[in-house]
């Protein structure tokens, strides 16, 4: 294998290399070491939905739960009866669902037997007149801490979903989480009082908990928020310290320029990266938009795999067998830049160990996408599933294909524009549609101008309400604010 550049994670801990990523790896996540901790992996949803209510039923003081999802069905019931019969025994219940992500899935309602039993229930960031971009912002966690003691975090949201359905033969989703004691305890606690501090009061102070070492494990709990940007930190940094392995997991990968960049660079030297991702999805729209981008991966030397069971949803990375991540994040803009999410980045060759072997263990439920020549023109490749059964009807339909067609034109276009790259020989296809597609609506401008002024009318005068909206708040509180401030005429 030639040389690679990059931390070496097995370092001693006293090494000037050690101390150096130790520094690096902290200040890119934006969260220190913590030593002193156990860490459980769990595997699907059955095993997460039994663990986590088995935690709730046995809680003394508090529960508090934050979760992208959170379904009126059987699952979602068990839940809330779980914590109603906490809550009537006086432990502090407190729960935070996203709005986006319930909607549809459960509705205010659902949550008045809970509130009756004294818990509390938030939602994040429903609609609001004055923030017109504030829909884009989500709390993806999906994190529960029982009585300061022990915590969860994962890709699993409380849905039914994720069992699958016997009776019309899907299986259940593929999803990782972990369970945690120790010291890194207190970190998702204070991860969730921050979210739940963001809608309204704080949580009242809890009994301190004398925290004890729980195991040999150090981690870093990276709860991050929008525009923080912690975990593509850290993902960028890891890219470029792996030196042998790179297996990475993802349910929604949009690779941006940069990091598929790091990627490639990382394979080009050597290491062994490999992206396993849905062969089918629930959203078959970013499924679209997944497929557009493995083309520079496979010529990268990328291996990529497509799962081959109902649903991948799992988050997870393993780097050269010591360092490992689990947790809520995706592998694109929306996680790294505009949600809440949690994860845990784990430096313990035991669990990135059992994670790999996790690893391999999915792959053999995996088709490997490969490059094939196109036929007569040698020059061109194009991307295929290699031993792939067909799958008519799990693609995503016209819907994804038009999603991704779009994307590889603005992502030609765009670079087109900028001059920030050489455009690859794969790229005329993009760069002649965008021609197209400009020059019909160059067209309808000039032939029907109403048909493209209307529609900006109408978004000039929702962002001029919401606008107007914003200003006279903060006037009203800088007038406020001078009016407390003045002292009374004498």
């Amino acid at each position: 294998m030639p040389y690679t550049a990059g931390m070496n994670f097995a370092a001693s801990p006293t090494s000037p290399t050690r101390r150096l990523a130790e520094q690096a790896l902290s200040r890119a996540a934006g969260a220190p070491l913590l030593p002193g901790n156990r860490i459980d992996l769990l595997i699907d949803a059955a095993v997460h939905f039994e663990t986590w209510l088995a935690a709730i039923r046995g809680a003394r003081q508090r529960v508090l739960l934050e979760n992208y999802i959170i379904r009126d069905d059987e699952i979602g019931r068990a839940f809330r009866d779980a914590l109603v019969e906490r809550a009537k025994d006086g432990v502090t219940v407190a729960v935070v669902y996203d709005w986006i992500g319930c909607l549809g899935q459960s509705r205010a309602s659902f949550w008045a037997p809970l509130r009756a039993a004294g818990g509390q229930v938030r939602t994040f960031n429903p609609p609001q007149l004055g923030q017109p971009f504030g829909w884009i912002s989500r709390d993806h966690r999906k994190l529960l801490v029982v009585d300061g003691e022990v915590g969860f975090l994962s890709g699993v949201c409380i849905s039914q979903k994720w069992l699958g359905d016997p009776a019309r033969g899907i299986a259940p989703w593929r999803d990782t989480g972990v369970a945690l004691h120790g010291p890194a305890v207190a970190e998702l606690e204070l991860a969730f009082a921050q979210s739940w501090s963001s809608i309204g009061e704080p949580l009242p102070e809890f009994p301190p908990v004398a925290i004890q070492p729980a195991g040999e494990v150090a981690l870093r709990v990276i709860a991050t928020q929008p525009s923080t940007a912690g975990m593509y930190r850290m993902d960028q940094l890891i890219a470029a310290m792996a030196r042998r392995t790179l297996w990475l997991t993802d349910a929604y990968f949009v690779g941006v320029a940069p990091y598929v960049q790091a990627l490639a660079s990382a394979a080009r030297d050597g290491v062994d990266v490999r992206l396993l991702v849905p062969g089918s999805s629930d959203i078959p729209v970013v499924a679209g938009m997944s497929r557009s981008g493995y083309r520079p991966l496979l010529k990268a030397g990328i291996r990529v795999f497509e799962w081959n069971g109902s649903m991948l949803h799992a988050k997870t990375a393993v780097a050269d067998s010591q360092w490992a991540r689990v947790g809520s994040s995706n592998l694109n803009i929306a996680s790294w830049l505009s949600n809440r999410e949690i994860d845990v980045a784990v430096e313990d060759a035991a669990f990135a160990q059992q994670l790999a072997a996790q690893y391999e263990q999915d792959l053999a439920n995996a088709t490997e996408i490969v490059l094939t020549p196109r036929p007569n023109r040698p020059h061109r490749d194009r991307v295929s599933a290699s031993a792939r059964p067909s799958r008519t009807g799990r693609m995503g339909g016209s819907s994804s294909r038009a999603a991704a067609g779009a994307l590889r034109i603005a992502n030609t276009m765009g670079a087109a524009l900028t001059d920030r790259r050489v455009l690859g020989d794969t790229e005329t296809g993009p760069l002649l549609s965008g021609t197209a597609a400009l020059l019909v609506l160059a067209a309808v401008a000039i032939l029907w101008p109403a048909v493209v002024g209307w529609p900006i009318a109408v978004l000039a005068l929702w962002f001029a309400l919401n606008f107007g909206i914003r200003g006279w708040r903060a006037r009203r509180k800088h007038q406020r604010r001078i009016s407390a401030t003045e002292e009374p005429d004498a």
